[in-house]
């Protein structure tokens, strides 16, 4: 807590003032930090590491009414961590009484007993083995010396259990005080030089230092201004290096006494209440101890804000081509050496704040103008500034402002600004003649139907004060026709600026990068638009903005006025594309090996020009187990008249089917030696293309025949499959065999009919999977076998007219499975051609490929016997060897008498 001392000054205890002067704050005493002392090698040795107690070494000064704090610590002790101290005192030329004690609260005697209790003795433990003795307010009576002492804890009485202090108290001899009173207030404009006084001294009997510090406070802040440390060096505060280093902040002694804050300039921030705190210091042991310290308030410094107004004219109105003069005036209540620094600034907006804003010129504090050749900066007199902007035009429209700056010299030829104002903005309107003219819009090509171009021509009429600065660009805008009254957004097609760059919309930049739009300049007065493929989606109304561009002085150009022309619909009735395909077959009835034939009729309607495309579809039965319900491309015909085989894999017949256009507008297929397995429906696809662009095609329209079924009505025979094994279950290695019977129900020649027979399996326990081709035999007796990831091999033969081997050769694991047959049944006919019949499956069998265990570990087993047969008869070789020549001992033994009484060695 701060108290109050003689001559109102207060007085506080201050913590490394020397080192921290920056910010003042009420502290409690702190205690003396003093290096501990070191005991000499000899005497660590006598110790042989016994207990040391240790107090600060020296003698201690402290002052009348200050605390004083004495440490005590113990180390190198036996015993628990936690060790007791007891305090004694001793008065010059008496014997030590008892003070204080952590272990007994009965130690003190009375007269200390009462200080104890009323907090002005008090012991802090700091730890363990250290202790604090806090004495507040000291008073003369504490001098003498002062003895810490240990009670002992340890297994032998080693080391030292006490140690001593000396204690001084000095008589308060330090004056700190105002150089008036009661302390002034200084009233002051920014820029002003102002100082401040404060005296200090001290009639201490042992050589001490002064310290001193000046503070600013300013409410519950405090700053540090300038310091002089004990050891003479001047230390600026946070912020005021840089004034201190250009010198204006200064700090003075005037006689032997008196200390003097000098500030050149003052500044906005130096307003407040200056303080002067004044620390002593003394030197103890090697080191600095501040021992005393004092603030007193000197003087209240009041900063009053230069006033400054800056005026312009409101509204100004400027012809083309002339000159615009503006005045800027300046009032002020300064009347000292201030130089004033002057801006103009322009904006679009009427807000000053915003960055958009742009420097028109300036005339700096030492009257040289910062300006761009057309604009001019004068000084009339010493109140009043005017800008001068030649040749304006319509950019020149808009809001200027005038800023003003006011500085004053500093210390060193510095300048430090005061004041700062902006004028409110000085609206400029450009009054001009702009170019007055018509815009027109016709269609030159309108589309009666999808694909055909639509042209429009932008014409520019009528021109008036169209002068050779003016050049005219055009934009292109489309909107969507609506019966609705709901608004439409128009959507812009392309743009151009005034150096006649075209930027396009997003509705039209990819059909214009294609080539579809097309946007030119004819003429001066005349833009067209073409659109060489008009769509549907382009039926709506168009129109064009001509704007007009005026040149600028810097030879760039500015948009002037804006003319829209009407709009112009580009519309069509539409009506849908219609494609109707008939077909029909002249024969309806043959048998099989005939040639079947189809022909497709083509009509169609609202589509312009046709040209037809044609692909024959076939549709299997739902008894084709290859591929039920799938529908299979043929053979198709392009708008070009060009044949092209699609899915048809028959390499036997690869020229049995024919597609031939007969008109314009019909065509046939036809299919030579056709087969049982050709069973099915037959449709024509037509698709109808209409020309765009010269050798284009688009896609109009697409149509389906009725389809025209293939049926035979035959009486043939039956064919059925099955698989058999007589090893459904082998060793991995065992060879696997499989048989695939065939079984005929029907009167029918063996040498009229032959088989193509595949191999499937299918690895896994179900037929969740997808079954894999092992091996086919097809009718010439020529065998294809699949691609296998595993060392078994596979063979397939035909051991009789209707049985089937598959042979699979050192199994594996992976050999087991699911495994089924696929047989295609081939049938002569009375005319001598082949007929392909339905494809029939056997139902699966399953394969179980076991390990062979003995044969799996034998090799393993016989290499572990012999290992540990070897490694142990190594082990007992080792053995013996150690005890025969590595171990042996010879002990002697001393003989003994064969007595009846025992050797005294023995008892």
């Amino acid at each position: 807590m701060d108290q109050v001392g003689k001559d109102g000054v207060y007085e506080a205890k201050r913590k490394e003032v020397s080192a921290q002067p920056m910010i003042r704050t009420p502290v409690k005493p702190e205690r003396l930090l003093v290096p501990k002392p070191f005991l000499p090698s000899s005497a660590l040795a006598a110790l042989c590491r016994g207990r040391v107690v240790r107090v600060p070494a020296g003698t201690l000064v402290r002052v009348v009414g200050t605390e004083l704090v004495i440490p005590c610590n113990v180390s190198d002790y036996d015993g628990p961590s936690e060790q007791n101290f007891d305090w004694s005192f001793s008065s010059p030329g008496s014997s030590f009484v008892e003070l204080a004690s952590t272990w007994e609260a009965s130690f003190p005697t009375q007269l200390y007993q009462e200080r104890l209790q009323r907090g002005e003795i008090l012991l802090r433990r700091t730890a363990n083995d250290a202790v604090e003795l806090h004495i507040k307010n000291v008073q003369p009576s504490d001098q003498g010396h002062y003895k810490c002492s240990t009670p002992s804890t340890d297994a032998t009485v080693q080391g030292n259990y006490e140690d001593t202090v000396q204690v001084k108290v000095l008589a308060d001899a330090l004056h700190v005080g105002p150089s008036a009173r009661p302390p002034p207030s200084l009233s002051l404009r920014e820029g002003e030089p102002f100082e401040v006084r404060c005296a200090a001294s001290t009639n201490s009997p042992l050589h001490t230092h002064l310290a001193l510090l000046w503070e600013l406070h300013r409410g519950p802040t405090r700053r540090a201004v300038l310091a002089l440390t004990h050891e003479g060096r001047f230390r600026p505060g946070p912020g005021y290096e840089q004034r201190y280093h250009s010198g204006d902040v200064r700090l003075d002694t005037a006689g032997s006494d008196a200390y003097r804050l000098s500030v050149a300039h003052a500044l906005s921030s130096d307003q407040g209440s200056y303080w002067c705190v004044v620390s002593e210091w003394i030197a103890e042991q090697g080191y600095w101890q501040e021992i005393q310290e004092k603030a007193v308030e000197v003087a209240t410094l009041v900063i009053q804000p230069t006033v400054l107004r800056v005026a312009v004219a409101r509204n100004v109105s400027v012809a083309e081509g002339k000159e615009l003069d503006l005045s800027c005036n300046i009032s002020t209540d300064r009347v000292d050496d201030v130089r004033p620094e002057l801006t103009w600034y322009f904006s679009r907006v009427p807000d000053s704040t915003l960055p958009a804003r742009r420097q028109l010129a300036r005339l700096d504090r030492d009257s040289l103008v910062h300006s761009s050749p057309h604009v001019a900066l004068s000084h009339v007199d010493t109140r009043s500034y005017h800008l001068l902007v030649r040749d304006v035009s319509k950019e020149n429209t808009g809001y200027y402002f005038c800023h003003v700056a006011l500085w004053t010299p500093g210390h060193n030829r510095s300048w430090h600004k005061v004041a700062e104002a902006m004028s409110a903005p000085a609206s400029v309107g450009v009054t001009w003649l702009e170019p007055d003219y018509q815009v027109y819009l016709n269609a030159s090509k309108v589309p009666g139907f999808a694909d055909d171009p639509t042209e429009l021509a932008c014409r520019v009429v009528d021109m008036k004060n169209a002068e050779a600065g003016v050049r005219f660009t055009v934009s292109w805008y489309y909107r969507m026709n609506r019966r609705s009254d709901s608004v439409v957004t128009s959507e812009l097609l392309a743009v151009m600026d005034g150096d006649w760059t075209l930027r396009y919309g997003e509705r039209s930049k990819q059909r214009a990068q294609d080539g579809e739009f097309i946007f030119s300049k004819e003429h001066t007065d005349t833009f067209s638009f073409r659109i060489q493929r008009t769509t549907e989606e382009d039926r709506g109304s168009y129109y064009c903005v001509v704007s007009a561009w005026t040149k600028q002085r810097n030879s760039s150009w500015v948009k002037s006025r804006d003319v829209i022309s009407r709009p112009v619909s580009i519309f069509w009735a539409s009506e849908d594309s219609v494609l109707v395909v008939k077909a029909r077959q002249p024969k309806p009835v043959f048998a099989a090996g005939n040639t079947f034939e189809m022909t497709c009729k083509v009509s169609a309607k609202n589509i312009r020009s046709p040209r037809y495309s044609v692909l024959i579809t076939a549709e299997k039965p739902v008894g084709d187990f290859s591929s039920p319900n799938e529908t299979k491309s043929i053979i198709s015909l392009d708008q070009n008249a060009v044949v092209k085989l699609e899915n048809w894999t028959d390499a036997s017949r690869v020229d049995g089917v024919v597609l031939e256009k007969v008109q314009e507008d019909e065509f046939r297929y036809r299919m030579y030696q056709t087969q049982v397995s050709d069973a099915g429906l037959y449709r024509c696809m037509v698709t109808a293309w209409s020309p765009v662009r010269g050798s284009a095609w688009r896609e109009a329209a697409t149509g389906l025949s009725n389809p025209i079924e293939i049926d035979f009505q035959t009486s043939g025979p039956i064919f059925n499959a099955s698989v058999h094994s007589d090893t459904p279950s082998v060793t991995r290695g065992d060879l696997i065999k499989l048989v695939c019977n065939i079984t005929v129900e029907g009167a029918l020649d063996p040498d009229n009919m032959a088989f193509d027979v595949s191999w499937f399996a299918v690895h896994s326990f179900g037929l969740d999977k997808a079954p894999s081709l092992l091996s086919s035999l097809d009718r010439k007796g020529i065998v294809t076998t699949g691609r296998r990831d595993w060392k078994s091999d596979l063979s397939l033969e035909r051991v009789s007219g209707l049985e089937f081997l598959l042979q699979v050769h050192g199994s594996e694991d992976q050999d087991f499975g699911n495994y089924y047959c696929a047989v295609t049944p081939w049938v002569k006919s009375p005319t001598g051609s082949w007929q392909k019949e339905t494809e029939i499956l056997s139902k699966p069998i399953f394969i179980t490929v076991k390990m062979d265990v003995l044969n799996a570990f034998k090799y393993p087993l016989l290499i572990g016997v012999g290992l540990s047969t070897v490694i142990g008869l190594l082990s007992c070789l080792i053995g013996y060897c150690s005890s025969h020549w590595c171990c042996k001992k010879e002990v002697q033994e001393t003989r003994r008498e064969r007595r009846r009484l025992m050797s005294m060695e023995m008892d």
